[in-house]
């Protein structure tokens, strides 16, 4: 198994894990519609990886594209990173995130199907968990209905994953990513006005935006702030790496679902409070209402990982927010 096509290759979780495909002698094939992204992310992964890259401006729910992909190259496995990914905004526009990435979904496995490939690693999410009755939450907790249009979208397609009995598939149900590249040269780029915290937190820092809001301080929580379980993304994208070796080492497993997080979970403060202590920065933030489709407090439980895949993380947080800031600092010198 050596040519792993990467749907959002570019985007932020799926530029690490370009990364770390190629450190673990695998030729990554990436497809990107730049919707989240620029195109020079894919110069700098040429510049860290020492190697020359094969792209295609694809959009996910192009069928006919996709097949010429898959004829040219001779896939072998597939990670799917394609999909809109905002919370907020998916509460706000839902079609936009149902037509997307259900769609683009669809496309993409009956292009397998035709194809004959059967490998895929998803890119799924905690939130199919909803509001866990209790953290830290396992694989085998129920998925209540998700509080968003998008978590929804996540549950959705593990059904129709699991539904394709063609398929050897490893559903990775991450928690929230933070941090960058140690070059440096990657990281998370929004375009527009971020979603995620600590995008806000180093674009507050580097004065580009005015204010942090906090999103609720009178959640059922040690200090009223939503608690998460943040994982660095080099970690993350390691564990799609090992993914690919359990579904090589296991042909006839056809769904497993598993947990990607490192077991802790944080408050929206601690990490304000973490990040301005470990980069010496004061932060402008204030506290405002809930935000639709939070959920209060979920982490992980990660031994799952670890049994199946020989994964756990290693990056602390003060790794991930150090790093975090100075990718923030690299855009704003160029």
């Amino acid at each position: 198994m050596r040519n792993i096509l990467v749907t959002g290759g570019l985007g932020y979780i799926g530029s690490h894990t370009v990364v770390e495909l190629i450190k673990n002698n695998y030729t990554p094939i990436i497809i990107d519609n730049l919707s989240n992204t620029e195109f020079e992310v894919l110069e700098r992964l040429e510049s860290i990886t020492n190697t020359k890259l094969n792209y295609y401006n694809i959009d996910i729910c192009n069928g006919k594209a996709l097949s010429e992909v898959f004829t040219k190259h001779q896939i072998e496995a597939v990670i799917h990173f394609a999909a809109f990914k905002a919370v907020g905004e998916s509460v706000e526009q839902p079609l936009k995130y149902y037509i997307n990435n259900i769609n683009g979904l669809n496309t993409l496995l009956s292009t397998m199907e035709t194809n004959n490939v059967k490998n895929i690693v998803f890119s799924s999410s905690c939130t199919v968990y909803g509001e866990p009755d209790s953290s830290p939450v396992n694989e085998t907790a129920a998925t209540k209905r998700a509080n968003s249009p998008y978590g929804r979208t996540k549950q959705i397609g593990e059904d129709i994953l699991q539904d394709c009995k063609f398929l050897n598939t490893v559903s990775l149900r991450y928690f929230n990513p933070i941090g960058a590249h140690p070059s440096s040269k990657i990281g998370e780029l929004p375009l527009g006005i971020p979603n995620n915290l600590v995008p806000f937190i180093t674009q507050t820092a580097a004065g580009i935006r005015e204010k942090l809001t906090v999103f609720g301080s009178d959640y059922n929580t040690k200090d009223g702030t939503c608690i998460r379980d943040y994982i660095h993304v080099v970690d993350l994208a390691d564990a799609h790496v090992k993914a690919l070796t359990f579904i090589k080492e296991n042909p006839e497993n056809k769904f497993e679902v598993i947990n990607i997080g490192t077991g802790n979970g944080l408050t929206v403060l601690e990490i304000i409070n973490t990040f301005e202590k470990v980069n010496n920065i004061k932060l402008n933030y204030s506290i405002g209402p809930r935000r639709p489709g939070d959920v209060e407090k979920v982490w992980a439980d990660a031994s799952k990982a670890k049994l199946k895949l020989g994964w756990e993380a290693q990056l602390d947080l003060t790794e991930m927010l150090v790093s975090s800031w100075n990718w923030q600092l690299s855009l704003k010198n160029k």
